[in-house]
């Protein structure tokens, strides 16, 4: 699986470590003390095992959303959390070894978990990947309820508390999530991990079409009259269901539209591609004394926020070094007659 790392991409950097981690936490977590290794792999494991959770948080994301990236204040708590767990192993030093350290992690860790659960099930409505789609319930429950429970049990009864029952049933339950996670990576696809992501790519203008595809003409037409007469990409408040509602067509059939023929993974970057087109048109035309929000706002983005990341994210520059450019004549302003959704969507 490493070796298709860059076509992976992130999950495959983070699956080594998480990897690691859980394979700690299962030795440590050991009931029965004669069982648990001393020595240089006791050592190891007790001190993986206190990142797992991080890693478990950052292996997620990076799977379930394609635009992740480790910074911000996603990788400034997890930095944070492996402080903590470094000085209470003793990595740096015995002055904070096993000081009840680890005791700042329960509420650090109701957070993470309960982040991680928002934010799958916060994009589950928009994901055009029907398995991944499917697999956000999953993940949210079983591995979400999992480190709940775990959590739960470290604040009410301390972190010594491991009844042989509750040990074997963590332990059962990080092996079944690592036999799924093994499953996925064994079949040497590195569209598994990414749920498809890591293999699509929009289709180009003027491409063949799939062998035996036939399009649905009428649901292009629809489409094209959405977003190029009604230009609903500007309503801010625009969900995948209302777009489905305003299509007049299954869920299913406007979801393989959008993903399997128009090549995007996710209801958001394909609205956002619209926006930043409009975004572009109105930096190459309005007054420089035109604020950035302004144009955030009139091309459909609900903040300046989520219009930087986004323009930053498909054209490689914030809005401001975009303007600046094309007031020098260093880039050409899109012309206002645009490219009609016919025309990009040659041979579907």
């Amino acid at each position: 699986m490493l070796g298709q790392r860059r076509k992976i991409g992130l999950p495959a950097a983070l699956f080594a470590p998480l990897a690691l981690c859980l394979v700690g936490f299962v030795i440590g977590n050991t009931p029965m003390t004669s069982l648990v290794p001393t020595g240089l792999v006791g050592t190891v494991a007790h001190t993986v095992s206190g990142f797992a959770v991080v890693f478990l948080w950052w292996f997620c994301l990076s799977c379930f959303d394609s635009r992740f990236r480790l910074k911000g204040g996603v990788l400034g708590v997890g930095l944070f959390w492996a402080a903590i767990a470094a000085l209470d192993r003793g990595l740096l030093g015995d002055a904070f070894a096993d000081k009840g350290l680890s005791r700042l992690l329960v509420p650090l860790g109701f957070a993470i978990v309960g982040h991680l659960v928002w934010r799958l099930l916060e994009g589950r409505e928009g994901d055009l990947i029907q398995q991944r789609h499917d697999a956000r319930i999953m993940v949210a429950v079983l591995l979400g309820g999992m480190l709940l429970i775990d959590l739960a049990a470290d604040a009410l009864f301390g972190f010594a508390w491991r009844p042989i029952a509750f040990a074997m049933t963590q332990n059962a339950m990080i092996l079944a999530f690592g036999l799924w996670l093994a499953r996925r990576i064994l079949m040497v696809d590195p569209a598994m991990l990414t749920f498809g992501v890591a293999q699509a790519a929009p289709m180009p203008a003027g491409a063949a079409p799939k062998p035996g595809h036939r399009p649905n003409t009428e649901l292009h037409g629809r489409l094209s009259v959405l977003m190029e007469t009604e230009r609903v990409f500007l309503d801010p408040e625009l969900t995948f269901a209302g777009f489905v509602a305003r299509m007049g067509a299954p869920e299913r059939a406007v979801r393989t539209l959008v993903n399997h023929e128009l090549g995007h993974d996710h209801f958001r970057t394909f609205l956002n591609h619209y926006r930043v087109a409009e975004a572009r048109r109105l930096l190459g035309e309005r007054d420089r004394a035109d604020k950035l929000i302004a144009v955030a706002l009139d091309s459909g983005f609900a903040s300046l926020a989520s219009f930087n990341r986004a323009f930053r994210a498909i054209e490689g520059c914030t809005p401001s070094e975009y303007r600046a450019a094309v007031r020098q004549g260093q880039m050409n302003p899109p012309s206002q007659d645009k490219q009609s959704f016919e025309e990009r969507k040659t041979g579907f």
